[in-house]
């Protein structure tokens, strides 16, 4: 009888992987993961730890290449939809400048240390918004 341990690793490994932090609790996956016959698919994760701190709760979407284009246009024409027409007021640039803001702080803060003089603490962020150690990652 023939193991297939070897796939079996294969299918569970990313070829390429991303991943967004979208606040405290919620994180996004995007990989890339090969077939037995060497064709790419991807998967689209989303990570949400639970209320009561005891692990996650993962939604997947699988993502095959004959779909790839109608799905980017109509996820476009979604969110553009959103974006000028129930929301044009919006400053959907906000959230990206406050991770930018966290990510200055926390470097400031880990050089600061790293010259042995700390600085005063921060209760608003104490990682940038890109560590991501309290997510596991498949």
């Amino acid at each position: 009888m023939e193991n297939n341990n070897g796939y079996d690793k294969k299918m569970s490994d990313s070829v390429y992987s991303n991943k967004f932090r979208a606040g405290k609790r919620r994180t996004y996956f995007f990989d890339v993961r090969a077939t037995r016959g060497n064709d790419y698919y991807i998967t689209l994760t989303e990570s949400t730890k639970r209320q009561d701190g005891d692990g996650y709760d993962r939604h997947k979407i699988f993502l095959y290449k004959e779909d790839f284009n109608e799905f980017l246009a109509m996820l476009t024409q979604t969110v553009d939809h959103v974006k000028t027409e129930l929301m044009p007021q919006y400053d959907y640039d906000e959230f990206a400048r406050r991770r930018e803001e966290a990510q200055k702080e926390w470097e400031l803060k880990k050089a600061a240390e790293a010259n042995g003089t700390p600085m005063p603490d921060s209760s608003s962020h104490s990682a940038p918004a890109d560590d991501h150690s309290d997510v596991d990652k498949w």
